[in-house]
C-alpha cells in the first residue's frame, strides 16, 4: 500500500509540473433584433478560449462554441509561441477559410490557401528602439521617442507606417499603408469622450445616471470596382448613425440597446463575459 501510494504521488507531481498553467476565457451574448420594418430575429454567440503556460511556451485554443443547427464545437484559433532568448517562434496551426461570406464589403471571392504558418522573429533592441526581423523578410523598426510611438514595416511593395501621441490632451494615431493614410483624433470634453476618423466617422462616449451611451456616425461608403479577379466589388451604402445605451449588473452580466438609423432597427443583448 505504500508503494502505490508513494508511485501516486510521484506520478501527481510529475503531471502538474508537466501542465503548467491552464487559464479559461470567454463570452456568451444573446440578441434580439427587430429588424425594422423587416422580420425580427433572435441570434446567439459563445466563444471559449483555453490558454496553456508552461515556463515561456504558449499555447492557444479558441472556440465557437454556440452549436447552431448543427450543434458543433468550432475552432477558430490555434497557435503555439515560444521564447527562447531574444528569439520568439510562433506556429499559426489553424488554417481558416477567409473567403467572404458577405460579397458587398470587397472581401476575396474564394479561399486564398493554406494560412498556417511558422514565424521566426529577432528583437533587437538598439537605443530607444527595437528592430525586429521575421522569416518572411519585413524589417520591424519601433520604439517611442518624447511620448511618440512610431512603428515602421519595410516589406516588399507595401510599406507600413504607425504611430500615436498624446498632444495637448488629443489622443492621435496615424496610419499609413502602401501609400494609403488613414487617422484618428480622440479627446474628452466635459466627460465625453470624442473621436474623429479620417474616413469622416464621429463617435461619442458618456455616461448618464450610470449608464454608457456611445453615439456613432459611420461615413456614406463609395462604390469600387473590383480591382482583381480575386476580390468583390464593394457596393455603395448610405452614411447611418447608432446610439447605443449598455449597463452592467450586479448579477455579472451586462444590457444594451442599440438604435441604427440605417434601417431604424432596435437590437436588445444581454451577454456575459469572464
Amino acid at each position: 500500500m505504500k508503494k502505490l501510494i508513494a508511485l501516486f504521488a510521484t506520478t501527481a507531481v510529475a503531471s502538474g509540473s508537466a501542465m503548467g498553467a491552464i487559464a479559461l476565457s470567454g463570452t456568451a451574448s444573446v440578441s434580439y433584433d427587430d429588424n425594422g420594418s423587416a422580420a425580427s430575429a433572435t441570434t446567439y454567440d459563445a466563444d471559449l478560449v483555453m490558454t496553456g503556460t508552461a515556463g515561456a511556451t504558449t499555447y492557444t485554443q479558441s472556440m465557437d462554441i454556440d452549436g447552431g443547427t448543427t450543434r458543433t464545437v468550432g475552432v477558430t484559433g490555434s497557435s503555439l509561441s515560444t521564447t527562447i532568448g531574444p528569439i520568439t517562434v510562433t506556429a499559426d496551426m489553424y488554417d481558416e477559410d477567409d473567403a467572404a461570406t458577405v460579397s458587398t464589403t470587397g472581401g476575396l471571392i474564394a479561399d486564398s490557401g493554406d494560412n498556417r504558418s511558422v514565424t521566426v522573429s529577432l528583437d533587437a533592441p538598439i537605443g530607444d528602439a527595437t528592430i525586429g526581423l521575421d522569416d518572411s523578410g519585413d524589417v520591424t523598426v519601433s520604439g517611442t521617442f518624447s511620448g511618440v510611438t512610431v512603428s515602421h514595416t519595410v516589406q516588399d511593395g507595401a510599406d507600413t507606417t504607425t504611430g500615436s501621441a498624446s498632444i495637448a490632451g488629443m489622443d492621435i494615431t496615424l496610419s499609413n499603408d502602401a501609400g494609403a493614410t488613414e487617422w484618428t483624433i480622440g479627446t474628452t470634453v466635459a466627460g465625453t469622450a470624442v473621436t474623429v476618423g479620417s474616413d469622416k466617422s464621429v463617435s461619442a462616449t458618456f455616461g448618464v445616471t450610470g449608464n454608457t451611451v456611445v453615439v456613432s456616425h459611420t461615413a456614406e461608403r463609395a462604390s469600387a470596382s473590383s480591382t482583381t479577379s480575386t476580390k468583390y466589388a464593394t457596393s455603395q451604402k448610405d452614411a447611418y448613425t447608432t446610439i447605443a445605451v449598455s449597463r452592467d449588473l450586479t448579477s455579472g452580466a451586462a444590457l444594451s440597446a442599440t438604435y441604427n438609423t440605417f434601417d431604424s432597427s432596435l437590437t436588445l443583448k444581454a451577454s456575459v463575459a469572464f
